[in-house]
């Protein structure tokens, strides 16, 4: 009776994702407010109808009750969280914290669903629970200090130095793990530097490119966010280091307007890209693993290699929560979570999450072209185009598309600096 249970909800969890995501879309050619609103509620009512289908099925199956005691936090959260933005930002874009709590949403059951298994059952989806529940608070300060404070756009070297004051501790004294050094453990928590990091790029490249246009500003930004970069580099946390490299590619030729500045960038980024494959061997483990991840099965191929199994086992329509073997990725939880939600989920909802995650991209393009300030209109573009590409990124390694960089999937992947820094992300919208 179980597995007939598992396996209904697994079609109807598809359903009802792929009806919310078509409404993401179909909101933007809405022409009056009160349909807009009508399509919002239908979101809101889709996504908690798909928490409890999937939450409860894994229930019938598990027969552990700590899952409903999960579901039902869950739950209060995130309609704290919808409830909280409309009443304290009236003017919210509703379409951005619907798909924020859906991501979440996504998340969390992937993560209750594998931590079921650890030794500290749930343990793992508790934690992720108080990262979300801290992560909102940031969220819903952010709005009020970027209202209050009137003069970020000042803070130009404010934001170099502590980015890359930030980046210089973790490359001299963070532990190695996984081939990069990436944070500290602080109070049984893995804090990742390079996650807020990215947030202070985007406001320095903002605040310098809106101070000054010139060709001697432009060369001195470049410099000092190739020097983010080279030390990120030197860190070999190049996921983070490709996310400042684009991110500044894009608002630079915004800002400027300037074709040559972004062929000349994207020139030293292949002359950069080359030199580090044969400069450090934790790239060239990276791009042998993506070339043939069969023939490096046992070795740095195993990943990537776990990962196209699981989402081919998965199919369409995917086995079923429960019911597939997820817990063969390595760090299925972070790295990835997108493997392993594809196997038990099926393609069709993962494309749906891609689509979710376009469709917050979309709605920040059209905040920052709808702002009159150029300082803000451009921290807009970058912590949009930082959200898009970290997708990307992670969607790309696990697909074998590019070489794995080890990101997380924003608001999905379990972890607590990504999770606070999007949120933050999230936030300034």
């Amino acid at each position: 009776m179980a597995n007939i249970i598992v396996q209904l909800s697994k079609y109807i969890i598809i359903v009802l994702m792929a009806a919310y995501t078509f409404s993401c879309f179909s909101i933007f050619t809405r022409e009056y407010e009160d349909q807009e609103k009508r399509v919002l509620i239908r979101q809101d009512v889709l996504m908690f109808l798909l928490q409890f289908t999937a939450f409860f099925a894994m229930f019938f199956y598990t027969k552990d009750i700590r899952i409903l005691f999960l579901y039902g936090a869950l739950f209060a959260v995130l309609l704290a969280v919808i409830l909280l933005y409309n009443f304290i930002y009236p003017n919210v874009s509703r379409l951005v914290v619907n798909n924020m709590c859906m991501l979440i949403t996504v998340g969390m059951i992937m993560i209750t669903r594998l931590s079921a298994d650890n030794e500290s059952p749930y343990g793992t989806a508790i934690r992720q629970l108080i990262f979300v529940v801290l992560g909102v608070v940031f969220g819903l300060i952010v709005p009020v200090l970027i209202r209050k404070l009137t003069f970020l756009d000042k803070w130009t070297y404010v934001y170099a130095g502590a980015g890359g004051a930030a980046l210089l501790v973790v490359a001299v004294f963070a532990q190695t793990s996984g081939g990069a050094k990436l944070g500290f453990e602080l109070f049984g928590f893995n804090v990742q530097p390079s996650e807020f990091v990215k947030i202070l790029f985007v406001f320095f490249v903002a605040a310098s490119l809106n101070k000054s246009k010139e060709f001697k500003n432009v060369v001195v930004t470049t410099a000092i966010a190739a020097a983010h970069v080279l030390i990120l580099v030197i860190s070999t946390d190049l996921g983070a280091a490709l996310i400042l490299f684009v991110v500044y590619l894009v608002m630079l030729y915004v800002a400027t307007r300037q074709p040559l500045y972004a062929a000349a960038g994207l020139g030293a980024g292949v002359l950069a890209a080359v030199a580090g494959y044969h400069l450090f061997s934790h790239i060239r483990v990276r791009v042998e693993a993506w070339q043939d991840p069969i023939g490096t099965y046992t070795g740095s191929g195993y990943q990537v290699a776990q990962s196209l199994f699981a989402i081919g086992m998965g199919g369409w329509f995917g086995s079923g929560l429960v019911q597939g073997q997820p817990d063969s990725i390595p760090v299925a939880e972070t790295d990835f979570i997108f493997s392993a939600i594809t196997e038990e989920m099926g393609v069709i909802y993962a494309l749906c999450i891609i689509l979710i995650c376009v469709s917050c991209y979309v709605m920040f393009l059209n905040i920052a072209m709808e702002l009159h300030n150029s300082f803000y209109k451009l921290v807009a573009l970058g912590l949009g185009t930082c959200y898009v590409f970290q997708v990307f990124l992670q969607v790309g390694g696990v697909t074998k598309f590019i070489p794995s960089t080890g990101m997380t999937l924003p608001f999905v992947s379990y972890g607590g600096s990504s999770m606070l820094s999007t949120m933050i992300m999230f936030g300034t919208f």
